[in-house]
This record gives structure tokens, sequence and C-alpha cells, in this order.
């Protein structure tokens, strides 16, 4: 990978990161007025226009035939399952909580890769995992006070990172085989299509909602969707999908502020200490034990890092 193709895929994962925070504290503004399945659907159909006019620009055409299964399958768990999911916890929790708990969803990209792509699967992973689900159960009781309500809403967020990192794991194949715009493009399709059944209470639900509301619903589709799942899959394609899904580490901080100052709320300690462990368990299934040998010679110099091979990426149309 040149230098240039690394910066512009790190500049990629970025934007990513920074849109997909706003996306939690946009959620969670739009759902007073809309239905989880309504704000996923004008979400998804805003996203779904605003790629078809740039396929249309860039004269992109369908995907290839070996793609589809990757595409239908992340445009139905990630674009579509995950969206409504996602909608919904979030009208039991907090946006930070949300954040902090979905994030659970790069330690299950690494369970699933082992699983379905035959990667590795080191003690350290399983450790990380367990720290990180021990506080995703933390983050559940510090919010269950008002009825067990937050309790729900703790676990579609599960849910929603499940349908998340299944998302990430089909998808990562049919880049390979079809260009990034095409991936998001079509998997933003599937999404809508699966979610029409909410068609009647979007109809119904924008005539009465304010036009803030409504304009945080364009907003998701556009930005967070459009452009974020874009460029997600633009530095998907030139690296692995654990390294993709540990850019995503930095989006519950940003959540905190973003809700902070847009919101006004902030998780209690013990969410906090939750989201801590969270991490904590994020950053055990991510290190490497060092290696040594008997004569020394040709080992890695201790904590350093194994170089990945990746796949060089189909050539995106200019």
């Amino acid at each position: 990978m040149n230098v240039p193709q690394s910066r512009l895929a790190t500049a990629a994962a970025t934007v990513t990161v920074v849109l997909w925070a706003s996306a939690f504290v946009s959620i969670r503004s739009a759902g007073g007025a809309y239905s989880p399945g309504a704000l996923a659907l004008g979400r998804l159909l805003a996203g779904a226009v605003a790629l078809g006019v740039i396929c249309l620009v860039r004269r992109e055409g369908w995907p290839p035939r070996a793609a589809w299964r990757g595409i239908a399958i992340s445009g139905l768990l990630w674009f579509g399952f995950y969206m409504v999911a996602l909608n919904w916890g979030e009208q039991q929790v907090d946006a930070g909580t949300a954040a902090l708990v979905v994030n659970v969803g790069p330690l299950l990209i690494a369970l699933l890769g082992a699983r379905l792509l035959g990667d590795p699967m080191p003690p350290r992973l399983l450790a990380g995992m367990a720290v990180s689900f021990a506080g995703a159960v933390t983050v559940g009781l510090s919010m269950s006070g008002e009825g067990g309500s937050s309790v729900l809403g703790v676990a579609l967020c599960l849910l929603a990172a499940v349908a998340y990192a299944s998302g990430v794991v089909a998808q990562k194949p049919a880049l390979g085989r079809a260009s990034a715009l095409q991936v998001t493009t079509f998997g933003c399709l599937v999404g809508a299509v699966v979610c029409l059944p909410f068609a009647g209470q979007l109809v119904h639900e924008a005539a009465d909602a304010p036009l803030s509301a409504t304009l945080n619903m364009v907003y998701l589709g556009v930005f967070p969707t459009a452009l974020a799942f874009t460029t997600w899959a633009y530095a998907l394609a030139r690296t692995t999908a654990s390294r993709m899904g540990a850019t995503t580490y930095a989006v519950p901080a940003l959540v905190v502020l973003m809700s902070w100052l847009a919101l006004g709320e902030v998780p209690g300690l013990l969410t906090l200490a939750g989201g801590v462990l969270c991490l904590a368990g994020v950053a055990v299934s991510r290190s490497r034990a060092r290696t040594r040998t008997a004569s020394g010679a040709g080992a890695a110099a201790p904590g350093a890092a194994v170089p990945e091979t990746v796949p060089e990426p189909r050539p995106e149309r200019t």
C-alpha cells in the first residue's frame, strides 16, 4: 500500500468515526418524533437518494454477481436490522451509553471472523471478550432504575452490535469484487426495502413531526449513512476488518462530548465504568504476546506487531 493511499484510507476512517458519533446524537434528537422503524426507513431513503445521485454522476453500474451475497447480507443486517434496533435502543438509553454498548461490535467481528473466515482465536482475545461482556452487563445494571426499560435498551444495542459485526464480516468479501460506492449504495437499497413495512408509520409521523426532527432524519441519511458508510467501505477495502473495527473505539468518547453539548446528557459514573471495561477488554484482545525463541535468531522485537497482508482492493472508478 503506497503512502498516499494509506493516508486517504486513514482520512476516510476518521470521517466515518466523526459522522457515526454524531449519528447517535441525531438519532436521540429525532427519536421523540419518529418511531424506530420509520426513522430507519426515512434515513435509508435519504441515503439511497444521495448515493443514487452520486452513482449516476460517476456512472457506476450494477455490482458483479459475485458481490451480491455480501451486499444482500450486509444490507439486511447492518443497514436494515441494525438501524431499527439502534433507534429503538436509543429511546431507552442515552446516546453515550448506546455508543459504548454498540462498541462491543469489534470483538464480535473478531469472533465471527474466527468462526466464518478461519481467523485465529488467541487466549487474549477470549479474555478481552469476557472483560467487555462484563462491561456491557455493568452498563445495563447502571441504567436499570426506571422500570427495567433501560435494560431493554442495552439489550437492543447489543443486538445492534451483533448485526453490525455480521454486516462487516459479510461486507468485506464483497469489497474485493465491487467498488465501495457500489457496495454501500446497493446495501442501503436492500436495507430500505427491508424497512418498507414501516412506510405507513413514516408518512403518518412525518406529517406531525417538527422540522428539526425531519432535518435530523435527512442528516442521518445523507451524512452518517451515505457519506460515512462509503468512507467506511473505502477504508475497509484497504485494510482488515479487525483494524477498521478498532477505529470505532473513539466513537463513545465523541458521543459523550456531543451528547453533553447538544443534549445535556452525560452518563453516570457506573455507566462510564462499564464503558471503560468494554474498552479495556478491547485493549486486551488487541494486545500481542511477546515472541521469544531459544536462540533469539529471527525473533520479533518485544511487542512488535506482525505485519498483515491485505489483498489489493478492486480499483475505484474515476
